[in-house]
């Protein structure tokens, strides 16, 4: 499902502040596997994210996605493959705060031209507890319920792969718990799950836990 293959990613390469913020990464996660990436704050885990969503591309190296080079896309070509294949859950939720939980999960089917958008929205925020919602602002949701509105969007999707960079960072623990949850049913329903997490409670629930530390992986821990 996913690969990396050298991968490098240098900010302001050649000048004095340049950052190499990835070193030679080798990764490979198969298809349906929870990999949970851990490692001390600026050790790379922000950027390594951002290479496998597409939402940044390596100075060097390959990342091949299904097979697929994604390293030499376009932005129009990497905007298709956030949009359809990817499924994004962020500590910060990034909704949209003049939309409803409605709107905010409807907005990447709006764009991927999906006829189905407001059902398929819906449906999303039944599965992750929300139907009663559907018509609220953000301001006016929990925390915990924001996520779960970040969930139901990327879920909506029906994406190959969820990438959750700290999903539970700003939640109690019982929220936390739920949205845990959550990405533990969408797994077992066959999608590839990559945690970003500083959280060894969180690691414990992957089945595969990475350590990256100074932009370099460390080392890979499968469960027990």
């Amino acid at each position: 499902m996913i690969r990396l293959e050298k991968v490098e990613k240098v900010y302001w390469e050649g000048l004095p502040a340049e950052v190499r913020a990835l070193r030679e990464v080798d990764l490979h996660v198969g298809r349906g596997e929870h990999v949970a990436v851990l490692g001390p704050s600026g050790s790379g885990k922000s950027t390594l994210l951002h290479i496998l969503g597409c939402l940044d591309v390596p100075t060097r190296g390959r990342y091949l996605l299904e097979g697929e080079d994604t390293s030499r896309y376009s932005d129009r070509e990497l905007s298709r493959v956030r949009n359809r294949r990817i499924g994004f859950v962020f500590q910060a939720f990034h909704l949209l705060e003049r939309e409803t939980a409605l709107e905010n999960v409807m907005l990447p089917l709006v764009y991927a031209r999906r006829r189905d958008a407001r059902r398929a929205a819906s449906d999303a925020l039944e599965k992750v507890g929300l139907s009663a919602r559907l018509h609220h602002f953000p301001g006016q949701l929990s925390g915990g319920e924001k996520q779960r509105v970040a969930m139901a969007r990327a879920l909506a999707k029906d994406p190959a792969v969820i990438l959750a960079d700290e999903p539970t960072g700003n939640l109690d623990t019982a929220s936390g718990a739920r949205v845990l949850d959550l990405l533990g049913e969408a797994h077992a329903r066959g999608v590839t799950l990559v945690v970003i997490t500083h959280d060894g409670e969180v690691a414990a629930r992957a089945g595969r836990r990475v350590w990256i530390r100074d932009g370099r992986l460390q080392e890979e821990r499968i469960r027990p």
